[in-house]
């Protein structure tokens, strides 16, 4: 199997710091932009797992920038340009300290939540008598805060407001900006045969303006189901069949790992590498009506850092 990219250690003119994330390795440039590289690492019950998974950054990073550029009549976002498959080069913002999670169906966490016997999360109410998968009368924002390491955490609205993380005027517009954006992704997902089942949505300020930030309806931050039989699936009480990185979590938990503390990560085998590898390749195809274009990973460091070298010299 082709090589992964699993971390970069870069020296920029004007870099002021670097910041590695789970998956992405994020450069500050005189605090006026940000090149956010997106490695190949992967992330569950966040841990990150010990080997990359390959195209996986390319894949995020390709379909975030795309969905940045299909949204950017609602609200303003950070991107710049996007000078390697990895990498988008941005607005440097302030982020707020929440992540505006919003959920139109029934599942995940909210589900592992719901059966547990409790009906509300964040303070938002859901309906009785609901079954997994099923769609919410009209999607629940249930933002969490932003943890720097380990888990985020559920936060109500009034929570966000009263505590001083984002002002009651900005915080109203997050949400206005989630719904808006959330369903632009969710008619073109549609248009697709894919139904787009929840996502997060993080946003930064700058001079007074809110921008959306980071990535945008990839595997990573959001959950898919295929149109094509949900219905039925429904009806029978059967998983539906998704695209997203929960098969990852449901394989890590069948081999007896939830990120809990003294759990050992099961082993990652080339099989399981691969097939990982080709449902993010399957995902960015069904999702953007692309076909998905390896990118040459023969020498991926020495190729990531001239193409962002040569695009910083052109600022």
């Amino acid at each position: 199997m082709s090589k992964a990219l699993t971390r970069t250690d870069f020296d920029f003119p004007g870099q002021k710091s670097v910041y590695h994330g789970k998956v992405r390795d994020v450069y500050n440039i005189n605090d006026e932009y940000l090149v956010m590289v997106v490695s190949d690492r992967i992330s569950a019950f966040d841990v990150v797992l010990p080997k990359g998974i390959p195209y996986k950054g390319q894949v995020l990073n390709q379909i975030a920038a795309k969905f940045l550029d299909a949204t950017s009549d609602i609200v303003p976002n950070w991107k710049v340009a996007t000078p390697d498959p990895n990498v988008t080069v941005g607005i440097h913002c302030e982020p707020f300290k929440v992540e505006m999670v919003i959920r139109g169906y029934l599942t995940g966490h909210a589900w592992r939540e719901y059966r547990s016997g409790k009906r509300t999360l964040c303070g938002v109410p859901m309906p009785d008598g609901m079954a997994e998968s099923q769609k919410f009368p009209e999607p629940i924002l249930t933002p969490t805060t932003k943890a720097s390491e380990g888990h985020d955490l559920d936060i109500s609205r009034e929570e966000i407001i009263e505590q001083g993380l984002v002002s009651k005027e900005d915080y109203e517009l997050l949400e206005k900006y989630t719904s808006e954006v959330f369903r632009r992704g969710t008619v073109i997902a549609a248009e697709k045969g894919l139904i787009l089942v929840d996502t997060k949505y993080e946003f930064g300020k700058k001079d007074g303006k809110i921008y959306l930030i980071d990535e945008i309806h990839t595997p990573d931050s959001s959950r898919y189901f295929y149109a094509e039989g949900y219905e039925e699936r429904l009806a029978k009480g059967e998983s539906q069949k998704q695209l997203s990185k929960e098969f990852v979590r449901q394989w890590l938990i069948g081999n007896g790992f939830q990120g809990h503390e003294g759990q050992v990560i099961p082993e990652m085998d080339e099989a399981f590498v691969n097939s990982v590898s080709e449902r993010y390749i399957e995902l960015y195809e069904n999702i953007t009506g692309d076909q998905f274009v390896k990118s040459d990973l023969t020498n991926i460091q020495e190729r990531i850092e001239n193409n962002i070298l040569t695009f910083l010299k052109s600022l």
